[in-house]
């Protein structure tokens, strides 16, 4: 004689029931903070406001005490960083390095610089040194020469730029 569907449906729930309460479910928080699950109990030493669910007593919402233990874990590893922390962590290097480049670049532009003005400086302390009559323009364009007061003052100016020359 063939077993009816709601039989065996009867029959399949009951089954379910039984394993369900045959495999007991323990859950605690331990020393470290971690939820743990579990089908046998818990260490003796786990105090009882920190097991949140055993068999024959009701799951219940941890304690502010339990929760507040869990969220400060006494040997905690350190956590991984999320991806927005990654991110700005990356972000600010990316930043620090176009900084340096920028100030490396400057650095570059400012030597070039003071290269180039200490060697005009060094031709103009040559080619005043040399005796030569040196000519020079006027605002107008009128041609003339400098006389030895305008040299000497010139050479002046000159070997205060060659100071700060390396």
């Amino acid at each position: 004689m063939p077993i009816s569907t709601s039989l065996r449906r009867v029959g399949a729930a009951l089954l379910f029931l039984a394993a369900g309460l045959a495999h007991a479910q323990y859950v605690w928080i331990d020393a470290n903070g971690t939820r743990q699950y579990s089908d046998r109990p818990p260490p003796p030493n786990t105090p009882p406001h920190k097991i949140l669910k055993a068999p024959g007593r009701l799951a219940t919402a941890p304690t502010p005490q339990a929760t507040a233990e869990a969220a400060k874990p006494a040997d905690a590893p350190k956590r991984a960083p999320t991806l927005a922390e990654r991110e700005t962590a990356y972000k600010e290097r990316i930043k620090q390095r176009e900084e340096q480049e920028r100030k490396e670049a400057d650095e570059s532009v400012r030597k070039r610089d003071l290269a180039a003005r200490c060697e005009a400086a060094r031709d103009a302390r040559a080619q005043l040194a040399s005796g030569i009559r040196i000519r020079r323009f006027d605002a107008n364009g009128d041609q003339g020469y400098m006389t030895e007061e305008e040299k000497a003052a010139r050479t002046a100016q000159v070997n205060q730029v060659l100071k700060d020359c390396p």
